[in-house]
């Protein structure tokens, strides 16, 4: 009982912190782009305090803001002045070794500047060609490789963006060079509700609760071990009343002896003999469990004593009887 109220405790403990776990936290980029011109300054930082800004280059394998290529203030990290080996993965980190969600981020001497989230459908996307050197020539725009436009301000806008402008961009400058692509994300706008109306009111109550494949997994775990706790606390139970019923039938063993009507001569002869139950004690003819009749013809009572008692027994009772015998003269 003791075990199944632990195992029951350790299953709420781990629903309770399931419920808990926090989602994957993102990396806010200030200024909100992914490319950045060799010497700008770049902001990073998690969502959630405790955790750490991380980054992987071509350069070192996986290092964190600490490790000298950033100023870690908190859950941010600062960088003073790109460079291009800058250039990497960064995402956020727990102290228990959780990561978020991650970002490209580069740095060049020729950066496309686009939004570093997903747009909505429907929304106007600015992208920009910059680069670090004097330079008064047009920039010309790509999409997936192809040619788009070209523009002497050094920006481009889309115009309600749907989902097939999704893909990946970059630009160029004649004579100075390109900048790395860049993929610009669509995503579809938040559906609106409808306004309740008289015939269908709005719904009151406690929001829905949104259940992860790791909670539903807990939780079948834990029906499972309680189950199989009940089942098998229901077979211990059965298995020792059963035992238990065969352990009282076997000390209850009988002894069969002769009745009051037999020869008292004749019980001497099985005195100590424990007669076996599985056998019929009454009427002639029966076998005792030593394979002798103990009496024949007359009956038979079942006694929980020995044979021994009852001749003891019978022995006090002709001792006592008067006898009508005269004392010799």
């Amino acid at each position: 009982m003791e075990g199944r109220r632990v195992l029951q405790l350790l299953c709420l403990t781990f629903t309770l912190i399931s419920t808990t776990l926090p989602s994957l936290q993102g990396l806010t980029v200030s200024p909100s782009r992914s490319q950045f011109l060799q010497g700008a300054s770049v902001s990073l930082s998690c969502e959630e305090d405790g955790w750490t800004v991380w980054r992987k280059t071509k350069r070192r394998e996986r290092s964190s803001c600490e490790d000298g290529w950033g100023k870690p203030a908190g859950s941010s990290c600062s960088i003073s002045y790109m460079f291009t080996w800058d250039s990497g993965v960064y995402w956020c980190e727990s102290r228990e070794g959780a990561a978020g969600s991650s970002i490209n981020i580069t740095s060049d001497t020729v950066v496309l500047q686009s939004p570093v989230l997903p747009v909505m459908e429907g929304q106007d996307v600015t992208l920009g060609c910059r680069t670090s050197a004097p330079s008064t020539l047009s920039a010309s725009f790509f999409k997936d490789g192809v040619f788009i436009g070209t523009e002497s301000t050094g920006h481009m806008t889309l115009r309600h963006v749907s989902r097939s402008a999704e893909g990946l961009y970059r630009c160029s400058f004649r004579g100075v060079g390109e900048s790395p692509p860049s993929w610009i994300s669509v995503s579809a706008p938040p559906t609106k509700a409808a306004p309740p109306t008289e015939e269908t009111p709005p719904r009151s109550g406690a929001p829905p609760i949104s259940i992860t494949s790791l909670q539903l997994v807990v939780r079948v775990f834990c029906y499972l071990v309680v189950f199989s706790l009940n089942s098998i606390s229901t077979l211990l139970t059965v298995s020792l009343y059963q035992d238990r019923t065969k352990g009282e039938e076997a000390v209850f063993e009988s002894v069969c002896f002769a009745g009051d009507g037999a020869d008292p001569s004749s019980r001497g002869q099985h005195a100590g003999q424990v007669v076996d139950i599985s056998h019929d004690c009454l009427g002639s003819g029966r076998t005792s469990g030593v394979g002798d009749s103990v009496l024949g013809g007359g009956g038979f009572t079942f006694s929980a004593v020995l044979l021994t008692s009852a001749i003891n027994q019978q022995t006090h009772q002709l001792n006592t009887q008067p006898t009508n015998e005269r004392p010799a003269h």
